[in-house]
């Protein structure tokens, strides 16, 4: 037995009717609540495909009514590998501009992500991160090439791509003039959750994101990392398999970013796929099982993030700690020739891209009866990422 939907009286306080508040304070917040319950509970649609009549049937909340119906077929997917959530093949885009020169934002990118995989879209700005995740999302349609999800092409069957996504884009989409637990319940209508089901999720979303005590507060008052956690938290009120999160956790403390990451981490291990930008690349080492760094609209790496970070022509951090740092320390040291190297009070930092010049430098250190400590690690997807995007500007320029 299917849920009633909600009507005015059901959702309405008791002082919403009478008393000193009036009416009109709180239907201006009511009202998109009942008008989705209105729309949500609308089920009585019987659609003819090939063409014919719509018709309000049994059950439905509107009076019957007949309209006319624009003839369609049933989806057809790609040729679909059920371990596939997306595919993009030679995806251009180009904005053309009057009396400029015309930008490709997007230059014929190709890359796969894995059902249940966290993926990250990695670049500096400008690089075509955002649109790309445009187009994969449906808002911006490409110039050629292809991109699929989960089998449906987002050109031809955008009705189907948006059946299985949830986005979080860069700008705050909150609502406004909604509280806090009245943009988790709205939101969570429009997916067709029922009411007892939209309660219990928005408590456990409240919980996790720290809102409990800001659920009676609007949009409006909302600072901007609060708005943040009430978009973010949108996404763990429904179970669409496909997230596409744009610097989600943009304007956020330590502590819930910690959450955040964490609710992240665990939406995937549920089969989940989750697609990120993020210029925390801190962040994208530690949740993403795969990477494709972009830059001036190309991908210029791609794969495991273990593979992507192997990709980093051997590069070595050497970290020194002396008890006193000395010219003659710093002249053997850059006698190596490292790529990168900063120096504190009493420690020193070392890039090399040779593990022979790794050992050399710390030889030489133990040498000088001075050092205290030191540590030899891989190279970071910071440096990596940074070494790929200097390579690269060094070739084109």
């Amino acid at each position: 037995m299917r849920d009633k939907p909600a009507g005015f009286r059901s959702w309405m306080p008791a002082h919403a009717t009478h008393g000193t508040h009036g009416p009109s304070s709180h239907l201006r917040e009511l009202l998109p609540l009942m008008i989705v319950s209105s729309f949500v509970g609308y089920r009585g649609v019987n659609i003819k495909r090939g063409g014919g009549k719509c018709k309000g049937g049994p059950g439905s909340n509107f009076p019957e009514m007949l309209v006319d119906c624009p003839s369609f077929s049933k989806p057809q997917r790609h040729m679909y590998d059920d371990t596939t959530a997306i595919d993009v093949v030679d995806l251009l885009k180009v904005f053309e501009k009057k009396n400029r020169a015309a930008v490709r934002a997007v230059d014929y990118i190709s890359f796969r992500v894995r059902r249940g995989e966290i993926f990250g879209l990695l670049g500096p700005n400008g690089a075509g991160k955002s649109t790309t995740i445009k187009i994969l999302t449906t808002l911006l349609p490409p110039t050629s090439g292809s991109a699929s999800i989960l089998g449906y092409d987002v050109v031809s069957h955008p009705l189907e791509v948006r059946k299985s996504i949830c986005v979080v884009v860069q700008e705050n989409a909150v609502e406004l003039y909604l509280s806090v637990r009245n943009n988790l319940r709205t939101f969570g209508r429009f997916h067709g959750l029922t009411w007892s089901e939209i309660e219990r999720r928005a408590d456990g979303v409240s919980e996790l994101f720290g809102l409990r005590e800001h659920q009676h507060e609007k949009g409006v008052d909302l600072s901007g990392g609060l708005k943040r956690r009430v978009q973010v938290a949108k996404i763990f009120m429904i179970d669409t398999p496909i997230v596409f999160l744009d610097e989600a956790t943009t304007g956020m403390d330590t502590f819930n970013k910690r959450a955040t990451l964490q609710a992240i981490r665990e939406e995937s291990r549920k089969g989940r796929t989750i697609v990120l930008t993020t210029h925390m690349l801190d962040e994208a080492e530690e949740l993403c099982d795969a990477l494709a760094i972009v830059n001036h609209g190309r991908v210029i790496a791609a794969g495991s993030t273990d593979n992507v970070k192997s990709m980093g022509l051997r590069l070595l951090n050497v970290s020194l700690t002396f008890e006193r740092l000395t010219n003659d320390i710093l002249r053997f040291i850059h006698a190596y020739h490292p790529y990168k190297i900063e120096t504190s009070d009493h420690s020193i930092e070392v890039k090399v891209r040779e593990e022979e010049a790794a050992l050399g430098i710390l030889a030489g250190a133990r040498q000088t009866g001075l050092l205290r400590h030191f540590e030899i690690t891989n190279a970071s997807l910071e440096d990596v990422f940074v070494e790929l995007i200097d390579k690269k500007e060094s070739v084109t320029s």
